[in-house]
């Protein structure tokens, strides 16, 4: 056991699942307390663990409460966290030595929630979007750290790509150097979180969650480290026109810079104020891509199960 385990905390039900070889599936937090407001991020998450029930799989959404890192919540642990909202500590890497020793509540980003997948013995993560290279990061030099922990983290990532308030092509250029597959699936072009559409290719298009199962299997038995994303399109009929986001999204960036809004709390910001402008209809987008990924998610989960047996 290492020294983090002892702060771990794994759900009688996923440990269950775990313990028998059964397809498990992550999921992250900071979506219920700071991606969404309340009640939707409770009727999401909840939706969320029953897609992936109907999947085949066993969901494991991930937080730090009382400073224990929880891998499985009950109900009324997912309403505490969207109740709290914004009050709940977003954590990141640099974060979570701190949470723990002080015995705080903590919403897991994309970073932490692989972190303690992989301490639990989780491959599959299932979320919206990742982080990623932000817009102007050559001098603000703000980049996700979710980004280092795709490439030292042995944890599958199934997202609708990289959020659209970043800069692509140079989140790309990161994951390339980093040696992180991007695959796309039943795509080759890279989808951009709200719309399908972002001009950028993947490194390989994926046609069924058995290749994603065997790619990453692959990945394993040959002793590469670090992880893989696979960028599902959000579906079409939620897609959003991609010069419509994009007009809205410059203008949130826009007022995130003259508010002087940085760090980790300039996604919470811009989705907030991108939801904002377009009436919702992001947040609607936001619902059903994350619908779309867990049940990706499940799917390969069950096809990962299956060639281990």
């Amino acid at each position: 056991m290492t020294e983090l385990n002892k702060y771990l905390d794994i759900a009688p039900e996923v440990k269950e699942a775990l313990d028998a070889g059964k397809p498990v599936v992550a999921l992250e937090s900071t979506i219920i307390s700071h991606g969404m407001p309340y009640p939707q991020n409770v009727e999401t998450a909840l939706k969320v663990e029953s897609i992936i029930r109907e999947n085949g799989a066993v969901p494991a959404t991930i937080a730090v409460i009382g400073g224990r890192l929880r891998v499985g919540l009950s109900a009324d642990e997912i309403d505490y966290l969207g109740k709290k909202g914004h009050d709940v500590t977003k954590v990141s890497r640099r974060d979570l030595a701190v949470v723990c020793a002080r015995g705080m509540d903590g919403a897991t980003t994309v970073t932490t929630t692989m972190i303690i997948a992989h301490m639990a013995g989780i491959e599959v993560f299932a979320t919206g979007g990742i982080g990623g290279v932000h817009r102007g990061a050559e001098k603000t030099m703000d980049i996700s750290a979710d980004l280092e922990e795709l490439a030292q983290t042995p944890v599958m990532v199934i997202c609708a790509g990289a959020k659209s308030i970043l800069d692509l092509g140079l989140t790309l250029e990161f994951l390339e150097t980093r040696g992180v597959p991007v695959l796309g699936y039943q795509t080759s072009e890279l989808p951009a979180f709200y719309t399908r559409h972002s001009g950028f290719g993947v490194d390989y298009e994926v046609d069924s969650p058995e290749d994603l199962a065997k790619i990453f299997l692959a990945k394993r038995e040959l002793g590469l480290k670090g992880g893989a994303v696979v960028a599902n399109p959000i579906p079409e009929k939620y897609s959003m026109d991609k010069a419509v986001i994009d007009k809205v999204i410059a203008e949130a960036i826009d007022e995130a810079n003259a508010k002087g809004i940085h760090g980790k709390e300039t996604t919470p910001f811009l989705l907030a104020k991108i939801a904002e402008i377009t009436g919702n209809d992001s947040l609607e987008a936001n619902i059903e891509l994350v619908f779309n990924n867990v049940a990706l998610g499940a799917k390969t989960a069950v096809a990962l199960s299956n060639l281990e047996k």
